[in-house]
């Protein structure tokens, strides 16, 4: 059994760089929380990748994440959160949160007319993810799906206020805008880097929910309810390894998260094979 120490860190895992959204949060919430993030920038995105592909991957990135002894593990990825959950859960014996069923309920909980858009990589659309779990909950709710695998890169390249990433944006988005939705889950955790040009897109009257921010506070409630918060004056600087591409990483990642990231570490695929 993984001993659990109240001291030791969070683990978080992307494909990339849209992890940090949840990093975000997290910091947010649990400010004393040290974070050990990895993103695998060297073969992102996985949204395009087969389920078993995916799989694998997942259990390389966790297996990595659970070398530097942490309590818990966030699958801040959509796509490992629609594969691989439940494969992870059995291989691992921390705590995992995944996206879906946080997104699921904030979008269940803000909906008026239950009327919801998800927007996510071809692997979260292809797999229905949310809609089977929205309609877990509630059969009459209308899901209305749409893939929008190029934002994946628009946000890696940090085009989150360009004028291509706004047409992009009308193209994917009108059809959902016509299906008169109230709520749009933001189902990959890039995302959120996009939010202003998205929000455009559909209007402000739809409410756009960032699952990275709900999986925070499920986050906060589980470590609270065990008693695993870190109750320690100061908490240790977060970590951050990428498999590819750091100095890249390094820029979204200080003007994502508004501040300097000095410690990140770029690490060889054959360390997690």
């Amino acid at each position: 059994m993984h001993f659990m120490n109240k001291s030791n860190p969070i683990g978080v895992f992307d494909s990339g760089i849209g992890g940090l959204t949840v990093v975000k949060e997290l910091n947010t919430f649990l400010p004393r929380e040290s974070i050990v993030y990895f993103g695998d920038t060297a073969r992102v995105p996985y949204g395009s990748k087969s389920n078993s592909t995916v799989i694998e991957y997942a259990l390389q990135d966790a297996g990595f994440l659970m070398k530097k002894n942490v309590k818990m593990i966030v699958v801040a990825c959509n796509t490992v959160s629609s594969v691989a959950l439940d494969v992870l859960r059995e291989k691992f014996d921390v705590p995992i949160v995944g996206m879906i069923n946080p997104g699921a309920k904030a979008a269940l909980s803000s909906t008026k007319n239950k009327r919801i858009g998800v927007i996510g990589t071809d692997s979260t659309i292809g797999n229905a993810a949310y809609s089977k779990e929205i309609l877990k909950s509630v059969v009459s709710a209308k899901i209305f799906e749409k893939a929008c695998p190029l934002f994946v890169p628009l946000a890696e390249e940090g085009w989150t206020d360009h004028e291509a990433t706004k047409i992009i944006a009308r193209e994917y988005l009108s059809e959902l805008s016509q299906e008169k939705i109230d709520t749009l889950i933001l189902g990959c955790t890039h995302y959120p880097l996009l939010k202003d040009v998205i929000q455009e897109a559909v209007g402000n009257e739809v409410k756009l929910i960032d699952s990275g921010g709900a999986a925070a506070t499920v986050v906060e409630d589980y470590l609270q309810g065990r008693n695993l918060l870190n109750d320690n004056a100061e908490k240790r600087a977060d970590l951050f390894y990428v498999t590819d591409m750091p100095r890249k990483f390094t820029f979204v990642a200080e003007r994502f998260l508004g501040r300097k990231i000095p410690n990140i570490m770029k690490i060889d695929l054959d360390e997690i094979r």
